[in-house]
């Protein structure tokens, strides 16, 4: 291949998988299931604003606070209903457990058309293969799930780094477990800050996936900008 990689890094979440709903669908889908009528709506927005503000107060999942990655979740998924008016502390709980466990599994996941087989054909090239992701520690059950973990020698979430993206030590870990020098790396990933522009920093390669008529970056050279997944196998095929 013209860039001589032999490790390829991927994002997980909008790059190899997708939620099959928005997120406030499922909520009002558990909450139905206990009777309790709440707009999807209402539940998306909620918790755009609890997450955002979890995340400010115990950055990546509370690590280095004294929260599990769970507690970390059960709370703000308690904090969204109660925000968009379900009260009661009981039923609040056994919902925030119920979602926690059921967003751990492909029954909220989907894989991204193209990404089974262009993963295939990355090992078939040969290339080593790992996952750097702003995740908790459910991310490598879900890749089983999907059928997508047998790819990959390592996944390596920011809660098991004790860093997230952008920071450079993510990818300094992940190139040692890969054993390979930044620049027979490459990253893929759909964000421009935490994977594109991070991944260079430490002196990667780096592939934006980035649909037609996305916003385009003006920094990212047009060869770095996968419209979709397959269209690195040409890249690589080179």
């Amino acid at each position: 291949a013209m860039l001589r990689l032999r490790l390829l890094t991927w994002d997980a979440k909008d790059t190899l998988l997708r939620l099959r709903q928005p997120l406030g669908e499922s909520y009002a889908a558990e909450a139905r299931a206990h009777g309790v009528q709440v707009q999807p709506a209402a539940l998306g927005r909620s918790f755009r604003e609890v997450y955002g503000a979890q995340s400010r107060r115990f950055p990546n999942y509370g690590q280095g606070c004294g929260l599990s990655s769970q507690q970390w979740w059960v709370d703000v998924l308690k904090q969204t209903f109660r925000l968009s008016g379900v009260h009661e502390d009981g039923l609040l709980t056994l919902m925030a457990e119920n979602l926690y466990r059921d967003f751990c599994s492909a029954r909220n996941w989907e894989v991204l058309p193209g990404a089974g087989e262009t993963l295939s054909r990355c090992r078939q090239h040969g290339l080593r293969m790992g996952v750097v992701s702003n995740f908790d520690n459910r991310l490598e059950n879900i890749l089983s799930q999907c059928n997508l973990r047998h790819h990959f020698e390592f996944i390596l979430t920011s809660e098991d780094a004790g860093f997230a993206k952008p920071d450079r030590r993510i990818f300094e870990q992940a190139l040692c477990l890969g054993g390979v020098p930044p620049e027979q790396a490459a990253h893929v990933g759909d964000d421009y800050a935490r994977d594109y522009r991070a991944a260079r920093a430490v002196g990667m390669h780096s592939f934006l996936l980035q649909a037609a008529g996305q916003g385009e970056e003006p920094e990212v050279p047009p060869e770095h900008v996968l419209p979709t997944l397959s269209h690195l196998l040409a890249l690589i095929e080179k």
